[in-house]
């Protein structure tokens, strides 16, 4: 079965930076587009970086463009989030997500995304 497992997270000041890390298993992960959501207590689940299957491709949020970055090892099945100049405003619970597909459809609500991992918590203090 596919699993994804976010790590990385924690408490971070307003202007550091922090990696996040997210490991899958079970689906051709090379073939897969991935992404990063984000959600806070009492709002829905917002987009924030994706990266398709092929060139390198990637898109962000425009909350986050400019500070974020995606990438992807296939040699280790796993995609990262680098996050430099966090705001308080980034404070939420962040997940990774995999599309057999192997693009982001940002036409679809679920951004074609089959699998999600369980999240994992970013901090940032002013």
């Amino acid at each position: 079965q596919v699993q994804l497992v976010e790590s990385g997270g924690g408490l971070v000041q307003a202007g550091g930076s922090l990696r996040l890390s997210c490991a899958a298993s079970g689906l051709a992960f090379s073939t897969a587009g991935l992404g990063w959501f984000r959600r806070v207590p009492g709002k829905e689940r917002e987009f924030v970086a994706g990266i398709s299957w092929s060139a390198g491709n990637t898109y962000y949020a425009d909350a986050v463009k400019g500070r974020f970055a995606i990438s992807r090892d296939n040699s280790k099945n796993t995609v990262y989030l680098h996050m430099n100049s966090l705001k308080p405003e980034d404070t939420a619970v962040y997940f990774c997500a995999a599309a057999p597909g192997g693009t982001v459809a940002f036409g679809r609500e679920d951004y074609g995304m089959d699998y999600w991992g369980k999240g994992t918590l970013v901090t940032v203090s002013s």
